[in-house]
């Protein structure tokens, strides 16, 4: 492993869009990724904010209440309250869920009235897509077409597929989401932006320092997309949904929604802080560079150019007033059967419905273990319950049974006799986690496997202990050592299975240094179901 890395850390992962609950596929990646990061640093001591918040004035949240008929206002309530619902539904252990309140906006208008005032804009006149029918411009959510990039189905802005951004009039043959049937056409408009060509060579840089740590698809599409012009980004836009604009030459506009993710997440961050006892002395006081954070951002591949380009951009335009994002750590795309997940043609699992049937523990070690790390990878629930049951749950109890056997055979005398050689069994155990839970080496389905493989070597090992002919001292000796990597296992799964590690009467540590022992104590191990117990008798029966 690298050397640790002990600067206090800020977790973030791209904020939710209010336009509905999170499914299968919007957890599996940047939230139960960032999850597990937070816990293992946690485990570790080292000071770490993992926080979050809603993406209030998406396109999508107009498009996504059109269809569902009612109003955005409406609809962001009730998704924000379902979001933060599901969040705690799946054990997502954030510091801080921040609201969209007075504090919020303040953080936001005064991001870009710095980047205003530094005369960091330029402003521009573009054309973008026309309603002929609604007399609207269409950009955003609010246009669809085919990417000039890959020629699939696309959105304005920038491809989800591909992940090349699509310039102002660059969708071929646009149309208009709201309403399939309008004549579309193109329209000038005068807009401010953020001339992105100005900041090519230092986001090459920026980015070749990190090519060696950064997964290749995200390493190669930078270098796509940074070997041709960058097209200027819009700072606001000529539609009705957002916060307004404040600048003088743009009246009528409001603040492109995306130009919001990066103070969002700079503003849940102080929340959180505050929230959980401390003190920030103001919003944006964790992601000054005087205070040397490292700031990760776990995310979907989709959103990359934005994330990695655009809000890198941005915080270089502050001169130094704040830290660089340190990592973006990229997850593909999470299917369900073989297809996307799609929430308007009913294709989805939610998360929180899926959680209420199978215990959370179980739901994250199947995300963990199929994690789309890679290549895009695949939702089944049959296949949950067939690798679960197969992998973890059976093994897992099978192990717990034979300990609790093993300590009926040796009695309660006291703590068990170490071999000498057992402390450094336990101690390869943890670093083993440790290492693919240090971010150089990040990877939530090797974590998972681990779990299996040492919950199998444990689980034969147990049972050679009961089989075998061994005298009492001898058997207590065997039970001690398979106590202390029980110990270490799950010390290392507990960022993964949180509840049973709460469950578990034991420390948790990545220390290998805390396995130096000569005794340990038995414990009684929980055992993992595969189904939630069903919901007793009410009172009123």
């Amino acid at each position: 492993m690298a050397p640790v890395d002990n600067r206090p850390t800020v977790i973030i992962a791209g904020p939710p869009t209010s336009n509905g609950d999170l499914h299968v596929g919007h957890v599996a990646g940047p939230y139960v990724g960032g999850d597990v990061y937070a816990r293992y640093l946690r485990a570790t001591g080292r000071p770490v904010v993992w926080a979050s918040c809603t993406d209030d004035m998406q396109t999508y949240v107009v498009t996504t209440a059109q269809r569902l008929g009612t109003t955005p206002e409406e609809l962001v309530a009730r998704s924000t309250e379902s979001i933060r619902t599901t969040f705690e539904a799946m054990g997502i252990s954030l510091d801080g869920f921040s609201p969209t309140d007075d504090g919020y906006r303040a953080l936001v208008y005064d991001y870009v009235q710095r980047l205003y005032d530094a005369g960091k804009f330029r402003l521009r006149t573009v054309r973008l897509p026309w309603g002929e029918r609604s007399q609207k411009f269409l950009v955003e959510g609010f246009v669809g077409g085919s990417c000039p990039t890959c020629l699939d189905d696309s959105r304005g802005g920038f491809c989800e597929t591909c992940g090349h951004p699509i310039d102002f009039d660059g969708l071929i043959e646009p149309s208009s989401i709201l309403d399939p049937g309008e004549p579309v056409s193109y329209r000038e408009a005068t807009i401010l932006v953020l001339p992105m060509e100005e900041y090519r060579e230092r986001l090459i840089e920026y980015h070749a320092r990190r090519a060696g740590r950064w997964r290749p698809h995200v390493v190669t599409l930078m270098r796509e997309v940074l070997a041709k012009p960058l097209p200027d980004y819009p700072i606001t836009y000529p539609v009705e949904w957002g916060l307004p604009a404040p600048f003088a030459e743009t009246p009528g506009q409001t603040i492109n929604a995306w130009l919001e993710g990066m103070p969002a997440s700079i503003y849940c961050t102080g929340w959180a802080q505050r929230h959980r006892g401390g003190n920030p002395p103001a919003d944006d006081d964790a992601w000054r560079a005087g205070n040397d954070a490292r700031a990760i951002v776990f995310m979907g591949f989709d959103p990359l150019y934005v994330w990695g380009l655009v809000h890198i951009a941005e915080l270089m335009a502050h001169d130094g007033r704040y830290v660089l994002t340190d990592t973006l750590h990229v997850n593909e795309f999470y299917e369900l059967e073989h297809e996307k997940f799609s929430t308007s043609k009913g294709h989805v699992v939610w998360a929180r419905d899926l959680v209420a049937e199978v215990p959370r523990d179980v739901v994250r070690f199947y995300l963990c273990v199929s994690a789309p790390e890679h290549a895009r990878t695949n939702f089944s629930r049959a296949t949950l319950d067939k690798i679960a049951g197969e992998r973890l749950v059976r093994p897992w109890n099978d192990l717990a049974g034979s300990l609790a056997k093993l300590c009926v055979e040796i009695g309660d005398a006291g703590p068990l006799p170490v071999s000498p050689e057992s402390p450094a069994y336990a101690a390869a155990i943890v670093n083993r986690f440790a290492s693919c839970y240090e971010l150089d080496s990040f990877s939530l389905a090797r974590a998972a496997d681990l779990v299996v493989q040492y919950t199998g070597r444990l689980r034969a090992r147990a049972a050679a202990a009961l089989a075998d002919d061994l005298d009492r001292d001898a058997r207590r000796l065997r039970a001690g050592d398979l106590f202390l990597e029980v110990r270490a296992l799950v010390s290392g799964a507990s960022p993964i299975l949180a509840d049973l590690a709460a469950r578990t009467d034991t420390p948790i540590s990545f220390d290998a240094d805390a396995y130096q022992v000569t005794t340990v104590a038995a414990l009684a191990l929980p055992g993992l179901d595969l189904r939630m117990a069903p919901a007793g008798p009410s009172e009123d029966n």
